[in-house]
């Protein structure tokens, strides 16, 4: 089986020229495809490929992925010298001192001590070497999360057999029951009519009316063989290669409607019985089906 969850969880990490890559992958189930990414400053640029990443893996749910470096960004780092600040700063000085006058020469170490004479910049990282650690780093993260919405999901899909297995049984059920419950109806009809018409003799073509009329709103034919084709395509369908959530959501509610049509025309306490546990299953199976990529 090939059905995979919405929800996981998967980590990734990798390094190289002293610095480390961190990443966290979170996804929880959604309707839609809903990506959330968090960069550190700087690394924006790496955003757009990200998100065709996690799409290539993720057809539906919310994704959160966290990206945290740290390390050595020495290599990055560069001294720029403002030489005409640092000239004023030595006018300056000499000004002052012949005025006061001290015989001194401000000294190099002095100079460079003055604000923004030798200023600090730190240089954008190269974005193809970025993005191949970060690339390395979210790969390991969705191949983990991967793994895990797979186990849940093949989980998921054995207990949705199950109860496709215990819904189809029911069905049967409620399918074997049917021709007798619609000979006592035909029984009771002829025996109602003849109470109340007591010794008037029955029209044997009035009354075989009737039961074909009783017949047809008691028929769930129909529904029945709905909803056996409605269960071998469920089954088809757990074991597709694409995600089916939405296929089964649907299905599920196709389910719900030949239920629902069914109880209304079998109006007997066995079959309501049987049909609550129908629409139990149902419930069950869908709660699963919603977490469903």
């Amino acid at each position: 089986m090939n059905v995979k969850s919405m929800t996981g969880f998967g980590r990734g990490e990798s390094e190289s020229g002293g610095r480390s890559w961190n990443a966290e992958l979170r996804c929880v189930n959604n309707r839609h495809l809903d990506i959330h990414i968090k960069l550190p400053r700087g690394y924006g640029m790496l955003e757009e490929r990200l998100r065709k990443k996690i799409a290539s893996m993720h057809q539906r749910g919310r994704v959160d992925l966290l990206l945290s470096v740290s390390g050595d960004f020495s290599d990055l780092l560069k001294v720029q010298v403002n030489s005409r600040l640092a000239r004023g700063y030595q006018e300056g000085l000499l000004t002052l001192a012949g005025e006061l006058g001290i015989d001194e020469q401000p000294s190099l170490q002095e100079l460079a001590a003055y604000p923004d004479v030798l200023v600090l910049e730190q240089q954008s990282e190269d974005e193809e070497a970025a993005w191949q650690l970060v690339g390395d780093a979210v790969d390991m993260a969705l191949a983990d999360c991967l793994e895990m919405r797979s186990r849940e999901g093949e989980a998921m899909a054995e207990d949705l057999t199950s109860r496709l297995d215990n819904f189809d049984e029911v069905v049967g059920q409620i399918e074997a029951s049917v021709p007798a419950l619609l000979e006592d109806r035909q029984k009771g009809l002829a025996e109602r009519l003849a109470k109340i018409l007591d010794r008037i003799q029955l029209d044997e073509q009035r009354l075989a009316q009737e039961v074909a009329i009783l017949a047809d709103k008691t028929d769930v034919t129909e529904e029945i063989v709905r909803l056996r084709s409605h269960i071998e395509q469920f089954r088809v369908f757990l074991s597709a290669a694409e995600p089916v959530g939405r296929k089964l959501d649907f299905l599920i509610q196709e389910f719900l409607r030949e239920v629902n049509t069914m109880a209304s025309k079998i109006n007997d306490a066995t079959i309501a019985h049987l049909t609550v546990d129908l629409k139990g299953e149902l419930e069950k199976m869908r709660e699963q089906v919603q977490n469903i990529e």
